[in-house]
């Protein structure tokens, strides 16, 4: 008979998708009772009394509401899955890149400018075409391929008319020449639980693009470089996205919000019921967290134009 947990959980969501359907029942076929709650009904007080239970799952949509609310139950005693500090991470392109690198995890080489001239000069030195992405954003929308000085004029106009603080930092990355398909792994914890292959026509392979997606095996190579991304950004319930490169697996990105409904046939592993074990063996587990290893000496990092 499966133990319940001595202590609340909360599951935390704005829009029902079917995602958040698939985690209540997995947790009812644990016997696990989960507490809903939905986010735009949520008040937090700083300073106030824990408004939810001891372990709150968070499932809302929008980068900056999910972190909001990380941070104000964390500061009130919850133990938040995704941490704050892992959404804040994996929620910025720049600061994901930051992390990786000062873990030496692969990664294709990333660029953050400020002006039209570092962007070009960095265009130079990664190698023509580059990809400009905004560095909060997902499902690909806004990410582009520069094959030359116009297109990067072109889309440097549209943002400064976008304006917005996050469209003044311009991240920058190599093009990786890879199979018409990129990769991602499912983290749980300390597993890869299940690894994809995003299959499609655009050069964007995201299954909001319509790409397909078929369940690949979790290889030593794609279990440990999965598995030190997610270390490098806090661990928890991650998604890694790996690109095929001659020079082997680099990390693409690391998502905090797992979408998972479209890979559980495919990889005919029960996601939704590793999530919810995980979850509940933490409240069954009420210690807080012990303190990851730290990580390895950071990697070099290349800087243009600065002096000392």
């Amino acid at each position: 008979m499966t133990t319940a947990p001595p202590v609340r959980i909360t599951l935390v969501h704005d829009r029902l998708r079917p995602e958040e359907r698939l985690l209540f029942g997995a947790f009812d076929r644990l016997g696990v009772d989960v507490e809903r709650s939905y986010a735009p009904d949520l008040r937090l007080e700083a300073g106030a009394e824990r408004p939810l239970g001891e372990v709150a799952v968070l499932r809302t949509l929008s980068h900056a509401r999910t972190l909001a609310i990380a941070q104000g139950l964390e500061a009130a005693g919850t133990r938040v899955v995704n941490a704050a500090h892992v959404v804040a991470t994996c929620g910025d392109k720049w600061a994901t890149s930051a992390a990786l690198a000062a873990a030496g995890v692969p990664q294709p080489r990333s660029v953050l400018a400020f002006d039209r001239a570092q962007v070009l000069a960095a265009a130079e030195d990664l190698g023509w075409p580059v990809v400009l992405k905004p560095v909060v954003g997902s499902w690909g929308r806004m990410v582009a391929r520069l094959h030359d000085v116009d297109a990067v004029d072109a889309v440097l106009e549209h943002k400064r008319a976008l304006g917005g603080p996050h469209h003044q930092l311009l991240y920058v990355q190599e093009h990786v020449d890879k199979p018409a398909r990129d990769l991602r792994a499912f983290v749980v914890g300390d597993r890869v639980v299940a690894a994809i292959a995003r299959e499609g026509e655009d050069w964007r392979t995201n299954t909001a693009r319509g790409a397909t997606v078929r369940g690949v095996p979790v290889t030593p190579d794609l279990e440990a470089t999965a598995l030190a991304a997610a270390h490098a950004v806090g661990g928890g319930l991650l998604a890694v996205d790996l690109l095929e490169a001659e020079r082997g697996l680099l990390v693409g990105e690391v998502n905090h919000g797992l979408e998972f409904r479209n890979s559980i046939d495919p990889t005919g592993v029960d996601l939704p019921l590793e999530i919810a074990t995980y979850v509940r063996d933490l409240a069954l587990d009420t210690a807080p967290p012990a303190p990851t290893t730290p990580p390895a000496p950071p990697a070099q990092v290349r800087t243009h134009g600065a002096t000392s």
